[in-house]
This record gives structure tokens, sequence and C-alpha cells, in this order.
């Protein structure tokens, strides 16, 4: 490739590196993975661009690449679910925790920052959102990798089914069938709708501040007093969850806050959702990265609270391992 080529690659497709890591992991529901497969897709792009024809767009050719590698890697890797999608809740809020299961690949986070370009276009910001989801991408991953294709290019994305059968070299009778089933088998273990279109941001950081300080005071009644009565509480690596306000505050006073000026809290995004980037006091006093909670919002309270026990994702959210500003900065 000259020189000339690779920079004109490079322009064309460097724009598109958002939204195909975005597609990467709606396919794999890991970061670290779909990070890696955007970089061998691009890999993949820059070594054979000197081919390229230009008989269909740069964004569709890329697309091509991104979804075969991507269901090339799927051949070899399980399924990330959430604890949700592999057992019933527990009503006992003292209930023995079952331990970490190191052996299951569950189901990440991603930063807005990165799956999401710059737009002031409220519709597309909406659209966006719903596309990345943690419940939805957890949804996606019980279809079948073929299925799940489909229906990311077809629905999601909203490419037509002649390109998406260009894109996995099939017919498009096979795209609409694949469409069809993915879209029944979603129907009926799909996700419940959260509100896609949040508080204004006011009331939103309002209702992170009281959050983190709840739990930076151990304040079980003010933490109550945010979430639904039907809140779900999931922690992977842990498999077993809670539902119910009673039961998820009285697991939470017993388990996570006894102990008042344990936590620290960093608001971030998440899946097009608010969520916290959590530290915890160590023996030394500082507060180290812990892990990432991402919530789901209805009608103003939290309906869900998905918090990953994961340091290593608060670095990848760009934010330090150590937590040094005074609490009261925090926002």
């Amino acid at each position: 490739m000259t020189a000339t080529s690779a920079a004109e690659f490079a322009e064309l497709a460097g724009r598109y590196r958002p939204e195909l890591l975005a597609h990467c992991y709606r396919m794999l529901g890991s970061l670290h993975e779909s990070e890696d497969l955007v970089q061998e897709t691009y890999l993949r792009a820059w070594r054979y661009y000197d081919r390229f024809e230009g008989r269909s767009s740069v964004r569709l050719w890329l697309y091509k690449i991104a979804t075969t590698t991507c269901l090339t890697a799927l051949k070899t890797r399980a399924r990330r679910p959430l604890p949700s999608g592999l057992s019933a809740p527990s009503d006992d809020a003292g209930v023995t925790l079952a331990g970490p299961e190191p052996g299951v690949p569950w189901l990440q986070p991603a930063p807005d920052s990165l799956l999401h370009a710059s737009t002031a276009d409220p519709a597309a910001i909406v659209s966006g959102r719903s596309g990345v989801r943690l419940a939805f991408v957890a949804a996606l991953q019980q279809l079948s990798a073929r299925q799940r294709a489909v229906l990311i290019l077809r629905d999601v994305l909203g490419w037509h089914a002649k390109e998406v059968a260009e894109m996995l070299d099939t017919s498009v009778a096979a795209v609409n069938s694949a469409l069809q089933r993915a879209r029944g088998q979603l129907a009926q273990t799909g996700p419940v709708s959260d509100d896609l279109a949040e508080p204004a941001e006011p009331e939103l950081r309002n209702l992170l501040d009281r959050y983190a300080s709840a739990f930076e005071h151990s304040d079980v009644a003010a933490l109550a007093a945010l979430l639904r009565a039907d809140v779900e509480l999931e922690m992977p690596p842990i498999r077993t969850w809670f539902t119910g306000r009673d039961v998820v505050c009285a697991f939470l006073a017993r388990v996570v806050l006894p102990i008042p000026d344990h936590w620290r809290m960093v608001p971030t995004r998440a899946n097009g959702a608010p969520a916290v980037a959590v530290y915890e006091r160590a023996t030394d006093g500082l507060f180290r990265a812990y892990g990432v909670q991402v919530f789901s919002l209805i009608g103003g309270q939290i309906a869900r609270i998905n918090a990953f026990l994961d340091p290593s994702l608060v670095t990848a959210f760009e934010l330090p391992e150590v937590f040094t500003a005074p609490s009261a900065a925090r926002m």
C-alpha cells in the first residue's frame, strides 16, 4: 500500500471506528474482545484496501469484514450472560452468596465515550442508546451467532436485506428467515424496556448524587427512596441476584453497607445509561477501584442495578485506579 492510499484509508475508515466497536460489542458482549476484533478488522481492511473496487460503500465493506471477524471469533467463544440469564432471583437477603464463577465469561459493560460518535441529534442519541442497553445486549447473547448478526444489522443498524446478504455471503431469503427467527426468540425472552428518554440532566445528576451519598453514609433508607419496588440487583461474577426493594436493601445493609465511609463513586455513562465507577476503602486508607454499576431507570427511579465487581473496568472507563478527590468535589 502506498503512502497516499494509506492516508486515504485512514481518512475514509477511521470515522467508522466507534460504530464498528459498538457492532462488535453487540456481537460479543465483551468490551475487551470487541476492541481486539475492531483492531483485527482494520488490519484486514488495510491489508486488502488496494483490492477494494468501490462496488459498495467503504462502510458496508468494513461492516462485512467486522461481522465476518466476529462470527469467526464466536465459533470458539461461549455466550456472555448476566446472572439473571442463568438462574432465578433469590428472595432471601440472608442467603449465602454463590461464589464467583471464573469459568463463566460474563457480559461486560461498555463506556458511552467509546461506543458513540458525538452527535447533537436527539433522535440519534435515543437510537444509539437502545442498541447498546445492557438488557438488550444480554438478550442478543441468547441468539445463535448468525441470527444475532442478522438482527443487529437489520433491526439495529437498518441495513437492507440485500446488503446484509452481501455481508454474510448468503441469500436475501436466508437473511429474512434468520431475522424472523431472531425476532421471535427476542419476543419471548427479550428485555423489558426502560426509559430511553432519561430525566433532564439536573434531575439525573441529583439522583446519582443521592445514590452515591446513600452508599457513602450507609443510609439504607435514603437508598430505598431511590429504588422501584421491583428493583433488581445483579453482581457478576457472583451468580446470586436479588429482586424487590425490601430484599435488595436488606442484602445491601447486611453485606455492602455495614460500615459508613467505605465507598466512593464517580458518575459516568455505560451502555447508553447512567452509571457510576465504584471505589472501596482499602486497608491503607485509599479508595481503590472496585467496579462499575450501571442503572436502568423507569419513572425517575432505579429499576435495575447491574453491579460489575471487576476493578479493571474502572480504568477501561478512563478513570483512575485510586480515588483521590474529596467526596464533596465528586460531581
